[in-house]
């Protein structure tokens, strides 16, 4: 009977396949760094689905499998991209033609911390071939990421975009290289609130382990701390520049951040950005094509909080593809505070994967840093922040200090994915909020945990919600201005397009007619 809820929903789902400038370093101090083992194994997080019993949480068993199925068809659209041999060998192209191209490195903006034996810098790094692909090939290549469209029919800014960002995808991964960097004080830092220009800093690190079969490195190093001041002993983040060496492609800045204070773990796409990931043609359109544009004014509630609060460090985290890095950076650097990066590396290639880092790269962080607090801020439509940012709370009490999630399903009609808020009952209401446009987020005191806007009502249930006409499930309501309770599935107004057989097919075995 179950079934019938997968015929139902699949019948009214719409299930999808789918930096800082260049600056000649100073005077460098050579020396040998010490690798600092990784605060977490590098292996993807698991999850476990728990057996239910009753009509109702059936129905929410169901919707996980449905709904995390759904998820990984979208995630796949950004997660399925072509790697290393595989662009070799789609190109045609052998090992001496390869090896007669230019290394480049994408170095991804990184965070240290302080411990016993100094200050630990996180590196990460890709390092990659840029084949010279013609016109004609590329020109596919990109279409093969648009919907109903094609580079040759977009403007041409679009269709510069679109080529330009598929030829960053199609790049060709280089393993077992060795990469030496430069650090340098930053001399811009200070323009984002409470970050610092050091004293000192200047040196050359040698990374001690070569890149992996991804062509990859992550992991800590300790650095030289001459000029730059304890992290147990300032509340500024001090920032450096980094630049490897061989390429002018790989600068990058390093955060250097305190050892108390606040960090924003933001999420990009609809939250940061317009992307309309739920929706893959618009999706992938406005990722491809149109230019990055701000969601309405967060920028301005980005910069507030940079001002206001003078301790705080800005982490953008988003699982978006590490070869598709570059044009979020440039859009974050152009709208929001600066700060440190992660995106999905290539050893998470699946969409399997895809759905557990960021529960990975949220661990991480929160285990390199034990005694700040984390704002977590993203929007519903993905279902691994609705698992992962309630269970953050749980797995770290006094570390969580707010979260913040747009609700994507009210306030953007091509939203149809239903999300699940049973993460949230167990959680005091003041420490969260669902929230519709970014000015619901000013005047909040989140610096003493004040995270809830009473006139923002949530008018939500502790289950899924979003269903067909406005149904949800679940138990109990996460509004402050509810009352009722119990296991139910309710009918809450919004109606979206979710078809009537599909309707009448799940109330059919929510009632038991069939």
């Amino acid at each position: 009977m179950l079934t019938l809820v997968y015929l139902a929903l699949i019948a009214i789902l719409p299930l999808t396949s789918a930096s800082p400038a260049s600056l000649n370093p100073a005077a460098a101090l050579p020396e040998q760094p010490l690798i600092t083992p990784p605060p977490v194994a590098w292996t993807p997080s698991k999850t476990t689905n728990n057996a239910k019993r009753g009509i109702v949480s059936d129905i929410d068993s169901d919707l996980s499998s449905l709904l995390a199925s759904a998820s990984s068809d979208v995630a796949a659209v950004f997660s399925d991209f072509p790697a290393g041999a595989d662009v070799q060998s789609s190109l045609g192209l052998d090992d001496s033609q390869i090896a007669a191209l230019p290394t480049q490195v994408l170095n991804l903006p990184g965070y240290a911390n302080f411990t016993d034996q100094g200050w630990n810098l996180r590196f990460r790094a890709m390092v990659y071939k840029q084949p010279d692909i013609n016109q004609s090939k590329l020109n596919d290549l990109a279409n093969s990421f648009l919907i109903g469209t094609s580079v040759q029919s977009l403007p041409a800014a679009e269709s510069s975009q679109a080529v330009n960002l598929t030829a960053e995808i199609y790049v060709v991964q280089q393993s077992n290289q060795n990469i030496t960097f430069s650090l340098a004080p930053a001399p811009t830092a200070g323009i984002d609130g409470g970050a610092v220009t050091p004293g000192g800093g200047s040196q050359i690190i040698d990374y001690p382990v070569p890149t992996t079969e991804e062509g990859d490195v992550d992991g800590f190093v300790q650095i030289n701390n001459g000029g730059l001041t304890p992290g147990n002993a300032t509340n500024h983040i001090q920032v450096l520049n980094e630049y490897v060496q061989g390429t002018d492609t790989g600068n990058a800045s390093a955060y250097l951040v305190p050892d108390q204070g606040m960090t924003v773990i933001s999420d990009i796409d609809d939250i940061l950005r317009i992307t309309q990931i739920y929706d893959p043609k618009n999706g992938l359109f406005n990722t491809f094509a149109k230019p990055f544009v701000p969601w309405m004014n967060m920028p301005e509630i980005y910069l507030n909080w940079s001002t206001s609060l003078t301790d705080l460090h800005f982490h953008y985290l988003t699982t978006t593809p590490e070869q598709a890095t570059r044009p979020y950076m440039s859009f974050i650097y152009a709208n929001y505070p600066l700060g440190s990066f992660d995106t999905r590396p290539l050893n998470f290639s699946n969409t399997a994967a895809t759905v557990s880092i960021r529960k990975y790269l949220l661990e991480r962080i929160f285990q390199t840093f034990p005694q700040r607090k984390f704002i977590l801020i993203a929007d519903t439509s993905n279902s691994d922040v609705m698992r992962d940012y309630p269970l953050m709370a749980t797995e770290f009490p006094n570390q969580v200090q707010c979260i913040f999630l747009r609700n994507t399903t009210a306030t953007d009609s091509l939203d149809h994915f239903p999300y699940d808020t049973s993460g949230f009952q167990s959680l005091n209401q003041q420490s969260y909020m669902f929230f519709l446009v970014p000015d619901d987020l000013k005047n909040l005191d989140v610096a003493n945990g004040h995270c809830y806007n009473a006139s923002i009502k949530q008018n939500l249930t502790f289950g899924y919600q979003g269903l067909p006409f406005g149904l949800s499930t679940g138990s109990g309501n996460g509004s402050s201005n509810g009352t009722s309770s119990g296991s139910r599935v309710v009918l809450s107004g919004n109606a979206g397009l979710w078809g009537w057989a599909g309707l009448t097919l799940l109330g059919s075995l929510v009632f038991g007619v069939l």
